[in-house]
């Protein structure tokens, strides 16, 4: 079977793999405790329920327009003019099968062949992939500094006269860092003098402890949507905790939008109408959801910080939104797919490579499950790497002796 280069040069999901590994162990009855998914536990708001059911009974389950449907892009206006201020048209507006959906269409839009996109280190996984997808060359900034913020001069080193856009997500997956309003300035006046995209991943923007702030990009520039290089991208994924859904979107000028358009139509059609109902009814209803999420979030990652604190050898940020923590393990194993292996295999704990989000050494640990997840699995991680832990541990209801150490 011959395979195309291209897609033998894309990387599997590492997320999906350890998910479906969990999957398998569990079916064996094993107790594994799961600290790498990105989905948090809560049910989907039963507005959104209503709304797709009230759609799925009509019975009139059609195509839609490529773009979205009237009543959702609606909602997503009004949420837009609500969160930053700014009053776009229908036509600046696509509807996608999740946000990572739309940051594709916005990469296969806009590059040519061999063309460059920044992306800042720790980064989503499937941002250099989507890339490489595109023909393009994915350029990584990583800080130098070990606090997982960019900065501006490390950007400028790498811009050269291929840079065809910048990828920001802020609050980040992985590290759970917000950037800083002042760094976000800067990378919205840079790139509207440079004419380079900056692409505004704002999936969890509103998913930020201790009572900060997420800067909105589009206050740093006076340049209208039409005329803007800032593309924003969002979706009801975490905001809702509706992850199944597959419902984003973005927002550029109408050209770029059009375009946008004809890449989905070739690809997907549409979403589905009843998701499409669904996520109108979430941006409708009553937002105190998100503030319960964001608070269950902050309290999880308290617990997970303090558990974390609790032995040796483990360096951590506490992150200031988001689901995810990156902590530096590499005190106990520099390779973090070894080191993940390990844990599940001795453990039962599935966690995340930080070697996949450009930040070896590190493992991405998901707070987004109950606490007694939370402090079972730092528990055994515990067990397994400190040698001043106890040397016995019950997993499950089978004892486990350590004898590696």
């Amino acid at each position: 079977m011959s395979i195309s280069i291209l897609a033998r040069s894309i990387a599997e999901s590492p997320t999906l793999a350890l998910n479906e590994k969990a999957r398998l162990l569990r079916e064996k009855g094993e107790a594994v405790i799961h600290l790498g998914a990105g989905e948090p536990k809560n049910k989907a708001p039963l507005n959104a329920i209503l709304s797709s059911a009230a759609k799925l009974i009509t019975g009139d389950v059609k195509y839609t327009p490529t773009d979205g449907t009237p009543g959702l892009k609606k909602a997503i206006i009004r949420y837009t003019e609500e969160n930053y201020d700014r009053l776009v048209a229908p036509e600046n507006i696509i509807v996608s099968a999740g946000a990572k959906q739309s940051v594709y269409n916005i990469l296969y839009s806009i590059l040519n062949p061999q063309e460059e996109v920044i992306i800042l280190a720790p980064y989503w996984v499937s941002y250099p992939e989507m890339v490489k997808m595109c023909y393009g060359v994915p350029v990584i900034v990583t800080p130098e500094d070990g606090t997982f913020h960019p900065r501006m001069e490390d950007v400028l080193k790498v811009v050269g006269s291929h840079t065809r856009a910048i990828i920001v997500n802020s609050p980040n997956n992985p590290s759970g860092v917000v950037y800083s309003a002042s760094f976000i300035q800067e990378m919205v006046e840079f790139c509207e003098t440079k004419g380079i995209y900056l692409i505004m991943d704002d999936i969890y923007h509103k998913l930020i402890f201790d009572g900060k702030k997420t800067p909105n990009a589009w206050a740093f520039t006076n340049k209208d949507v039409e005329n803007t290089k800032v593309i924003l991208v969002n979706g009801i994924s975490k905001l809702y905790g509706m992850t199944g859904f597959r419902i984003g979107w973005c927002i550029a000028n109408r050209k770029l939008t059009q375009v946008m358009i004809n890449v989905q139509s070739q690809m997907t059609t549409t979403t589905s109408i009843i998701l499409q109902a669904a996520a109108e009814g979430a941006l409708m209803g009553l937002q105190s959801i998100v503030d319960q999420l964001r608070l269950t979030m902050e309290n999880n990652r308290n617990v997970m910080v303090t558990e974390l604190r609790s032995f040796d050898g483990v360096h951590i940020i506490p992150p200031s939104g988001t689901f995810y923590s990156l902590p530096d393990f590499s005190a106990y194993n520099k390779n973090s797919v070894e080191l993940c292996s390990f844990l599940l295999n001795k453990a039962m704990v599935v966690t995340v490579p930080g070697k996949e989000f450009g930040m070896e050494g590190h493992l991405r640990l998901s707070f987004c499950g109950s606490i007694k997840d939370i402090k079972q699995g730092v528990e055994r991680i515990k067990w397994a790497l400190d040698p001043n832990s106890p040397n016995e541990i019950y997993i499950g209801e089978r004892k486990c002796v350590r004898d590696w150490l």
